[in-house]
């Protein structure tokens, strides 16, 4: 299956600056940007809320990189490189078409600011939404039992 943007030319720095003023428009008050080794993250404050993208980033040792797709021939040290730089621009073009999208959603009063963003909104211990939930979502399904609403009363109870 083809990725999107897959042969994008554009550049990560022109994705970034996309992101950017589309954060802008919106109305974010802040808006962050940094990268360290195989992750990029965007961040920005919108409605009272601080939101935080991390953005996976391909290993230069990655297979997809390192070796062709068609006869997995190993490919010679500037056309990993090609491959890299053509694999991270993908994945920009794909953040800025998502975060659009997003808010796209919102302004066409299909969705709201809160669903749309609610898994990346970073919460007052550094955890996303999402990180925090995963978790208990998981356990939630392997075991087939919710956890208790109200913990501490349970607690209390069992004493």
């Amino acid at each position: 299956m083809a990725k999107y943007a897959e042969n994008t030319a554009v550049s990560s720095g022109e994705s970034r600056n996309e992101i950017e003023r589309t954060l802008v428009r919106f109305g974010a008050s802040q808006f962050i940007y940094g990268w360290k080794d195989e992750a990029a993250v965007i961040g920005f404050t919108m409605n009272g809320r601080q939101v935080r993208f991390v953005l996976p980033l391909p290993s230069r040792n990655d297979r997809e990189i390192t070796h062709t797709p068609a006869r997995g021939q190993l490919r010679t040290k500037e056309q990993q490189e090609k491959a890299y730089e053509q694999e991270v621009r993908q994945r920009w073009r794909a953040l800025a078409v998502t975060i659009k999208a997003k808010f796209a959603a919102c302004e066409a009063g299909i969705s709201v600011f809160e669903r749309e963003f609610f898994y990346d909104t970073v919460l007052p211990n550094g955890q996303t939404v999402g990180e925090y939930m995963m978790p208990q979502i998981e356990q939630s399904y392997q075991t087939a039992k919710m956890p208790p609403m109200l913990p501490a009363l349970e607690w209390r109870a069992e004493k």
